[in-house]
């Protein structure tokens, strides 16, 4: 999904950060990271990271450990991220970081205008989309893919690394513990595909493309559809039909979707789908409050795999 509808406010935000943070610079810091002259840490020596959404910063908290401070500024899994608004506080942020993640591929536009606000040599900036090995086509929902994540995390402890190397070997063990974590995930999705695959199902919207089409489940719903939905347009009525048609005619076994992209349409298709006795299975595209990304994902795929054992018995 797409976040663009944004308040002239970012922008006026941002420069004034950056003015802020230019007047700060203006006076010596005592502490400054090795090769970048000027470039203060936190208080506490620790290394500031900004992630555009949560689960982002949840994989750089987990990467960093106690040598970090991490913000993330999207973090509110029942608000509709087209609604985001910045203000000063994530301005300054952004302003002072010493990493910056991002999603790209248009789904966090508003980013790049805050980053171009503050501009800071010393910065290092990371753009999932740019680095996710696995992409689909207007898909830019990357986190939900396993592959992907993994070269995400290894892109954040390279910058890590880079901003702080004394504790290279303490980010790097890290790492290995993140891959490590990621293995039940992996082997959920397996075990799904071992007695799913090939089992037809609906999607609301794109965002969980990057989980079904590993786990071999056969999507019926019009990509047309999903794909509209997801960029916050109306789908074609053509698709809007057959979507509904495969649910009226129980062509398919679950319905997914996105619980923060919702229209009248997709209430509509939900609301038919429980009334067939078709199961219907909530994901979000930012992580619930007091979770890991790990933990996060697979209270997903146990939803589903649930899901599917009730919708095809």
């Amino acid at each position: 999904m797409k976040i663009n509808r944004l308040a002239t406010a970012i922008i006026s935000a941002a420069i004034l950060a950056a003015g802020i943070v230019f007047f700060a610079g203006c006076k010596k810091s005592a502490t400054e990271i090795p090769g970048i002259p000027g470039k203060p840490e936190t208080a506490g020596g620790k290394i500031d990271i900004v992630a555009a959404e949560n689960f982002y910063g949840n994989i750089a908290s987990q990467l960093g450990g106690d040598k970090v401070s991490v913000k993330s500024i999207i973090s509110n899994p029942n608000a509709d991220p087209h609604e985001y608004e910045s203000g000063v506080e994530d301005a300054i942020a952004i302003a002072k970081a010493r990493v910056v993640i991002k999603n790209g591929l248009e789904y966090d536009s508003w980013m790049d205008k805050m980053l171009a606000a503050s501009p800071n040599a010393g910065r290092i900036v990371i753009t999932a989309g740019e680095i996710a090995p696995k992409l689909l086509p207007y898909n830019p929902h990357v986190w939900y893919s396993i592959d992907n994540i993994m070269a995400i995390a290894n892109a954040v402890t390279e910058a890590l690394v880079k901003a702080g190397p004394k504790n290279k070997t303490f980010f790097e063990n890290n790492l290995t513990q993140f891959d490590n974590s990621l293995a039940p995930l992996r082997a959920k999705m397996e075990e799904i595909k071992s007695r799913y695959s090939g089992t037809p199902v609906g999607l609301s919207e794109t965002i969980y493309l990057y989980q079904t089409q590993p786990m071999g489940l056969k999507v019926l719903t019009p990509f047309a559809f999903e794909k509209a939905i997801s960029e916050g347009n109306d789908p074609p009525a053509a698709s809007v039909a057959a979507a509904n048609n495969q649910v009226s005619n129980k062509e398919i076994r679950l319905l997914i979707y996105n619980s923060q992209a919702v229209t009248t349409i997709t209430t509509n298709m939900q609301n038919a789908a429980r009334a067939r006795g078709i199961p219907v299975v909530p994901v979000s595209e930012t992580m619930p409050p007091h979770k890991t990304y790990q933990g996060w994902l697979m209270d997903e795929l146990n939803a589903v795999e649930n899901g599917l054992a009730q919708g095809v018995h």
